[in-house]
């Protein structure tokens, strides 16, 4: 972040915007995968894969799922609150905080400039709206979350706190203390949201350290489990809504997600032939031409 940047301007949030339909979701999903390539080609840096993969569970989240209302950020006595652990998928996070009203969307021109709001990380000294912590020093979202949801619980605050994670991120050890600490506190106000995607920046997590069998090693911590197809925006959206329905958890819950990296553009998606991924790289140009050819212009109009 610029050392001198100075707090972000209330004056310049973004407008409002809600959405009613699947339809209109899925387009939104496919302009934020716009916005995700425009970005990182016009910076020449940061990272596309996990970026495109959470695309559509980033759009339900913010446009279905979460209480909140974007114009009163850390105002909302009720408010949902959410952190992104492996905040390397910031542009992904970026894009639908602007597209739904936080922030300008003509923030998004600036990704990784020296001064900018948006760095490669998320941050919060600036007070960016949405971002309630600096993260991406993988493994320590999930404690912060556990002390939200402590915090929220001890004020009798009804909103719930989302944490989302990566599978090569549970690799960490932190992760289980923290898992361990939320079913002793019975944190049922909690819902983590693994991107199973089986890659990281080494390769594939099955080869890189395996943790398998995961969904077990969560129920052994004390987690209830659902799995979706974190791409399928209908059925995460089916998911979430059917664990909300029970109003009296007293366990926290964890939605292992599938989700192919690079999702919405074929020459972006999975493993490479040579093995690699597209965890930490940047599009080109050229990549940028192509892939937003096979996106297509939606509704919503590029920033």
């Amino acid at each position: 972040m610029g050392k001198h940047l100075k707090p972000y301007p209330q004056e310049k949030r973004g407008k409002h915007l809600q959405l009613s339909t699947i339809d209109e979701l899925k387009d939104m999903a496919r302009q934020v995968r716009r916005d995700v390539i425009r970005m990182l080609a016009k910076s020449n840096s940061g990272h596309t894969g996990g970026s495109l993969g959470m695309a559509d569970i980033f759009t339900a989240l913010y446009f279905r799922i979460l209480q909140h209302h974007p114009h009163q950020f850390r105002q909302g006595a009720d408010h949902d609150m959410l952190f992104l652990s492996n905040g390397h998928i910031a542009p992904v996070w970026y894009s639908v905080l602007a597209r739904s009203g936080y922030f300008s969307l003509d923030e998004l021109n600036y990704l990784r400039e020296v001064d900018s709001y948006l760095q490669g990380h998320p941050t919060c000294e600036s007070g960016l709206p949405g971002i309630h912590i600096a993260s991406g020093s993988l493994g320590q979202g999930l404690s912060v979350a556990v002390g939200a949801a402590l915090g929220l619980r001890m004020e009798g605050k009804k909103g719930e706190v989302f944490c989302l994670m990566g599978d090569g991120e549970c690799q960490e050890g932190q992760i289980w203390e923290a898992a361990m600490s939320a079913a002793h506190y019975q944190l049922g106000n909690l819902i983590g949201i693994v991107d199973y995607n089986n890659q990281q920046i080494d390769g594939e997590v099955c080869d890189v350290m395996d943790v398998e069998p995961f969904a077990d090693k969560w129920r052994a911590f004390g987690w209830d489990v659902l799995t979706c197809d974190g791409n399928d925006i209908e059925h995460f959206i089916d998911t979430l809504e059917y664990l909300r329905k029970d109003k009296n958890r007293t366990k926290p819950v964890v939605v292992l997600a599938t989700t192919v990296m690079g999702k919405g553009v074929p020459f972006f998606e999975g493993t490479m032939p040579d093995k690699s991924n597209w965890h930490g790289k940047a599009p080109s140009k050229e990549d940028e031409a192509k892939a937003l050819e096979i996106l297509g212009v939606t509704i919503f109009g590029d920033f």
